[in-house]
């Protein structure tokens, strides 16, 4: 394919083109060459995947691998104050999306039966009345409120520390530390920190559990002697920081998105039953966890391009998930689109173990505001509501609403 933009230097990350859809330079990139070359910081010429059928076949190839450790794995971008890697970073015990086969298949194995469609579906009643009794206290409040604080943080957060098994009391803390762990710009000091912190409460609580068990996910988890404990505290951290942090912000930003396209707002309010369309369509449209990153083991070809053994290579979900080739009009907010075989979750080996939990909490989340919430409306102008564009999870910090009292 003839290139006619030209090689990035770096990952193009400005929201040019709005707060919803991919930064233009992305956009341009994926048009014109889904699989391109990329000059990372450090002078190491990696490779950016944008587009949709690319995407899909990287990630469904295990020479693409997804471990930190056995190779430099670059980052895209200026990280002030965090020194360039110059050698693999060791794997945290457990956290079983940075491994490969057999290590990934034994441990996500040990998960799949708690997040089976059947088991979902038994929690989602569950998962309705957390979100009714969320709404229902911040109808309590005076408007304007910030629907981060007071909604859409606080549901999925409820929902994942019951099933976890882990206090609610105690969601300030892991929240405060999550959300540092995550922020691009951190120092090492800053990550490991917080890191350090976010562990140190995990292994008292699972140690707690193999002692003490309870009726919840990490007591089950806890009863299994094939699992350490260091690897007990790995799933635990993979799971509580996913399972609140990637469906918060779907909620908010997905509010945002609604609230600026009013069209489709009006087309929910009068065909509630489109909520399920509307879920999987926000889901490609906003693709909150966007960038991941392969290693690739041997020389491949994707795309036309040729990529060597020891590159690093960035995935973009929004770019694929925004791909015209997949999607007609793609850049285009559409409740009645039904947004098939998006790639918000992934794809392969490491697609989104939670992802039918996430949908429940979403069908709940936005059918409920739209019920107790008919009049819902932005506090303030769309371009004072503060982005996530320093966080590795796009979404919205605040996102001050009002209504009709």
């Amino acid at each position: 394919m003839t290139r006619i933009v030209p090689v990035p230097d770096g990952l193009p990350q400005d929201r040019d083109a709005g707060p919803f859809v991919p930064p233009s330079a992305i956009s341009r990139l994926r048009d014109a060459h889904p699989v391109s070359p990329m000059h990372f910081p450090d002078g190491h010429q990696g490779y950016l995947v944008t587009g949709y059928n690319e995407v899909r076949q990287l990630m469904a190839d295990t020479r693409f691998s997804s471990r930190q450790d056995i190779g430099i794995v670059r980052v895209p971008f200026e990280t002030p104050g965090m020194p360039a890697a110059t050698e693999p970073s060791p794997t945290m015990p457990g956290v079983f999306i940075a491994m490969d086969p057999p290590d990934h298949t034994r441990l996500r194995r040990k998960l799949t039966g708690a997040f089976t469609v059947r088991r979902m579906k038994q929690l989602e009643e569950r998962v309705i009345e957390i979100t009714e009794q969320q709404l229902e206290a911040m109808a309590r409040l005076t408007p304007p409120v910030d629907l981060v604080a007071e909604f859409a943080l606080p549901v999925p957060s409820l929902v994942i520390c019951e099933m976890l098994g882990v206090p609610y009391a105690d969601r300030a803390t892991f929240q405060v530390n999550s959300a540092q762990f995550l922020v691009k710009d951190q120092t090492l000091e800053q990550k490991m920190g917080a890191l350090i912190a976010i562990n140190t409460y995990l292994a008292e609580l699972v140690v707690g559990k193999r002692a003490e068990p309870g009726d919840d996910l990490l007591s089950d988890l806890a009863g299994d002697p094939d699992l350490s404990i260091e690897e007990l505290v790995g799933i635990a951290f993979l799971l509580l920081l996913a399972g609140h942090e990637t469906t918060a912000n779907m909620l908010a930003l997905g509010t945002f998105a609604l609230l600026e396209h009013p069209d489709q707002l009006a087309e929910l309010h009068a065909d509630p039953a489109l909520v399920p369309d509307a879920v999987e369509e926000l889901l490609r449209y906003l693709s909150v966890a966007d960038i991941f990153y392969r290693y690739a083991t041997e020389d491949i070809e994707l795309g036309g391009e040729l990529i060597p053994a020891g590159s690093t290579v960035v995935v973009s979900l929004l770019a694929a998930n925004h791909d015209p080739a997949r999607f007609v009009e793609p850049d285009r907010l559409d409740v009645h689109r039904r947004a098939r075989g998006l790639v918000a979750f992934g794809h392969g080996i490491h697609q989104c173990l939670g992802q039918q939990l996430a949908r429940i909490e979403m069908r709940a989340g936005f059918a409920g505001l739209l019920r107790r919430f008919p009049t819902l409306a932005l506090a303030v102008p769309a371009g004072e509501v503060p982005l996530r564009t320093d966080m590795n999870i796009y979404g919205v910090h605040a996102l001050p609403v009002t209504w009709s009292v």
